[in-house]
């Protein structure tokens, strides 16, 4: 019996094809992809195409496990963020919707996550707020506390570590009740901004804002320039500690000095409070550095550094540290690590961060003492990362062979003597040696930045 054959043109295979097709699998589109943020400070600058776009850490945090947006073709998402109120509305368009098998994403909801209470339903209800809330934040400077910025008695009077600043420029404290008021506005500018942070309890009356604002004479209005959320907590047995949570110069202002501003208001706070210290919750790297460069140059006019200094200088310019069998003690004493404390409230960690670029600066010329400097902060570095006794007696990790997890099955002892050098050299010690000669670079290259940003402020 002969079998019917069909060709591809034949319109009966085709209507067969069309019958059992499927449709395509929603692949979804990235929230980063299709939402745009703008800050606005004037009701005609919504809608312009020369607004300033924030550029937000990572969108798709906040929709879903994979930070996909389902179900909709030709969406595009315009967020307007007005930066008297802080008030937000949604621009949202696009062609169609459907759902490819993993829902429609509720996008109103998805975007109040982020902006709460502050996202403003209606265009016009938006606009409105340019006029009815335009003084918002003079409003909270009304009740706030005038903060000076003049250096505190961490930094003598001649000195230059506090550059000329705008006048119309002001710091203010923001505590109790106003706290919770002027933070819930600023929590979506928390979010899109601040890596890995996580709104602040306000109901704990512990927290203080301190906010950097900008007096605007045509109008009278005041703009805020940035904030500093500060926690305060006891330290036994009679004083208090201050610690800054978060801290943001919204990114219109950024690279303009202001950052330091705040900093140096918070260092005079914690002396002229006499607070047993300030410090900073899991800074990040362009945090540190300004912080670090405003700490070296308060350290570089306090009068007992100096004399802590010389001993340290003198053995890196007379010995050959790469040569001693022993590491060279080349950190400060523990009394000048209690008088800084005590005089210019910088803790213990911090310091010892500053010391090393203290020891950079005062090596003239450096380059000639290089590998000496190299070698202290080589055996520093080892000494944080393996221990204190990484020569001579050395703690040893030994992998042991089981069935359970490989990472988590280990042995650790302390050879003796000469016991160490008995012991074979594996891969997993050469890795070692590798990741601390990167660690080492990584730390000069910080050290070396640092001590160029003050030199520069120094001539």
């Amino acid at each position: 019996m002969g079998t019917k054959h069909h060709t591809s043109s034949d319109p009966i295979s085709d209507k067969k094809r069309r019958r059992v097709g499927f449709s395509k699998t929603d692949a979804g589109i990235e929230a980063n992809e299709c939402i745009k943020i703008y800050l606005v400070s004037r009701k005609d600058e919504v809608d312009s195409p020369n607004s300033f776009q924030i550029e937000p850490i990572d969108l798709n945090q906040f929709f879903g496990d994979d930070g996909k947006i389902y179900g909709y073709q030709g969406l595009k998402v315009t967020v307007w963020l007005s930066s008297s109120s802080f008030h937000a509305y949604a621009d949202i368009s696009f062609e169609s919707t459907s759902d490819g098998g993993k829902g429609i994403t509720d996008l109103k909801s998805s975007l109040q996550n982020i902006f709460a209470e502050n996202l403003v339903e209606k265009k016009d209800d938006f606009l409105r707020t340019f006029s009815s809330e335009c003084h918002y934040v003079k409003s909270i400077a009304s009740s706030a506390e005038a903060l000076p910025r003049t250096p505190s008695n961490g930094c003598s009077g001649n000195s230059d570590c506090h550059k000329k600043e705008p006048v119309d420029v002001e710091v203010l404290r923001v505590s109790g009740i106003m706290v919770g008021h002027l933070y819930s506005r600023l929590v979506p500018l928390v979010l899109l901004l601040v890596d890995g942070s996580n709104p602040i309890d306000v109901t704990d009356p512990k927290w203080e804002m301190y906010i950097l604002v900008q007096k605007v004479q045509e109008d009278s209005c005041m703009k805020l320039l940035g904030f500093a959320a500060v926690y305060r907590f006891h330290r036994y047995p009679d004083s208090m500690r201050l610690r800054l949570g978060q801290i943001l110069i919204l990114p219109p202002y950024q690279r303009k000095g202001y950052g330091c501003i705040l900093l140096e208001v918070l260092n005079n706070v914690a002396i002229s409070e006499n607070v047993y210290d300030l410090t900073v919750e899991e800074p990040e790297d362009s945090l540190q550095h300004v912080r670090t460069c405003i700490d070296v140059k308060r350290l570089i006019t306090f009068d007992l550094i100096h004399d802590a200094l010389n001993p340290v200088i003198s053995q890196l310019k007379r010995e050959n540290l790469s040569k001693k069998s022993q590491p060279c003690q080349c950190g400060p004493p523990g009394s000048i690590i209690e008088d800084v404390r005590r005089s210019l409230k910088i803790n213990k960690k911090q310091f010892l961060q500053c010391w090393e670029i203290l020891v950079y600066l005062r090596l003239d010329p450096v380059e000639k003492y290089m590998e000496n400097y190299k070698t202290m902060i080589s055996n520093r570095v080892k000494a944080d990362v393996i221990g204190k006794e990484s020569d001579g007696a050395a703690k040893r990790l030994i992998d042991i062979p089981t069935e359970f997890d490989p990472e988590m099955s280990f042995a650790m002892f302390k050879s003796q003597g000469n016991d160490a050098n008995g012991i074979e050299k594996d891969d997993n010690q050469t890795n070692q040696e590798e990741q601390l000669r990167q660690l080492v670079d990584e730390r000069l290259k910080q050290i070396k930045s640092v001590a160029e940003k003050v030199a520069v402020h120094q001539v």
